[in-house]
């Protein structure tokens, strides 16, 4: 019996010629990744245990991304149980203010992570990675401390669902609104523990920052993790930035899929999801009249150059609604730095845009950007869950960057095409 991806990934990283879907493995680890939220919880667990060593250095990432620039004293204080580990034990990959960014921008931006690695992280969109052609997915800080010490976690092989692309983009359509639409189709809990993997013809007309957002929200359809086909896009990006050997794994002609979804992506419209899950998806042409209070575009889901490039293109020569506030958010340090360069953050500032240091903040209500009661945000972010960015009677939408920056100039939901 054939294997997917994700099988093959796994097979290797437990020692095994193969597996299959419900077997429990156990498997050996590229990376273990935690942030300034979930580290101290398994810095607590690593300590309980009894645990005194890590398995390597190289391989245990902190980045502290949610609250800081440090947003209170409890904020504080985690950050200062991280900092002291990391320095305890010398670790390679610890990112802090003024270096560190959203953390999954900041990794595959690093060539921390790469095709064939076998990843956990103690946040839920660590299944980021699979953009790259990596098996990457969230764990409890519980798991964290235990792959910190060990250099292992425990699975249950994923069954499959392929996607199988084709098509090309339309203008001022992204892997944002691919995404959303998929989610919608499947709803949010479509792939539960199950491995989203992509691939097909389309692939081409993909950027790798598109397959990084689509991988992203690969939880937010409950699948274990996301996927791609490894193709000349990813290796190119790969390349210049991993100095170390990787491996690509493709799956074999009888994988075994329990289902083939076919997306075609000239078929695809600007898509936003409504409160008050990712899967209430509409196109643009069917959201209707929705006055906005606020835009954020950043986030680990779309905050990269690509989206910054969007949002200046759209945001150019033209301001803001009165109504709206507009926050944006680089997600990394390069990435702010280049926005700079290409007079980005210009058109930000002229158009009457805030522009922060690199943080998850506001998508998941941190700082930044918190909602009132009765107030409306559009954002780039991954999830719009009851309350997520403030107030339980607040409401979210997500989008795509170019959805987000028209809705701040026009003060509702609102496509680009409507305000050129």
């Amino acid at each position: 019996m054939g294997m997917t991806m994700t099988q093959k990934i796994l097979a290797a990283h437990a020692g095994l010629e193969q597996v299959v879907a419900g077997q429990l493995i156990r498997a050996k680890l590229d990376m273990v990744l935690g942030n300034d939220i979930t580290s101290p919880v398994a810095i607590n667990e690593f300590e309980k245990a009894g645990f005194s060593e890590i398995f390597d250095k190289s391989k245990i990432s902190m980045v502290m991304d949610h609250f800081t620039p440090n947003k209170d004293i409890k904020a504080a204080e985690q950050c200062v149980q991280c900092r002291t580990f990391a320095r305890h034990f010398n670790l390679d990959n610890f990112y802090d203010v003024g270096a560190m960014g959203i953390e999954h921008a900041l990794l595959p931006e690093k060539g921390i992570v790469a095709a064939g690695d076998c990843i956990i992280g103690a946040d839920s969109h660590t299944c980021t990675y699979g953009a790259l052609g990596a098996f990457s997915t969230g764990v409890g800080s519980t798991d964290m401390a235990a792959g910190m010490a060990t250099g292992e976690a425990w699975f249950k092989v994923p069954e499959a669902i392929k996607f199988n692309i084709t098509g090309k983009l339309s203008k001022n359509v992204s892997g944002k609104d691919v995404i959303l639409h998929i989610i919608g189709i499947t709803g949010v809990d479509g792939a539960l523990y199950q491995s989203m993997e992509f691939m097909g013809q389309g692939l081409i007309n993909l950027s790798i920052d598109d397959r990084l957002c689509m991988a992203n929200m690969a939880i937010e359809a409950g699948a274990k993790n996301g996927i791609f086909m490894v193709d000349e896009i990813t290796k190119t990006y790969l390349d210049e930035r991993v100095h170390r050997p990787y491996k690509i794994y493709a799956p074999d002609e009888d994988a075994v899929y329990i289902r083939t979804i076919d997306i075609d992506l000239s078929k695809i419209k600007p898509t936003v999801s409504f409160p008050h899950l990712p899967d209430n998806t509409r196109t643009i042409d069917e959201v209707g009249d929705i006055p906005i209070q606020q835009v954020v575009i950043g986030s680990c889901t779309n905050g990269r150059l690509s989206d910054m490039a969007i949002a200046a293109e759209i945001l150019k020569g033209k301001t803001v609604h009165r109504d709206v506030r507009a926050i944006i958010i680089p997600a990394t340090q390069q990435i702010y730095k280049e926005c700079i360069q290409l007079g980005y953050l210009e058109i930000f500032i002229d158009a009457g845009c805030v522009v922060s240091t690199p943080t998850c903040g506001p998508c998941l209500g941190g700082h930044m950007g918190i909602l009132a009661a009765g107030e409306r945000c559009v954002a780039t972010t991954n999830r719009n869950f009851v309350g997520r960015m403030g107030h339980v009677k607040s409401e979210v939408y997500l989008a795509s960057p170019a959805v987000a920056a028209a809705s701040a100039i026009s003060g509702k939901l609102s496509g680009p095409e409507e305000v050129n």
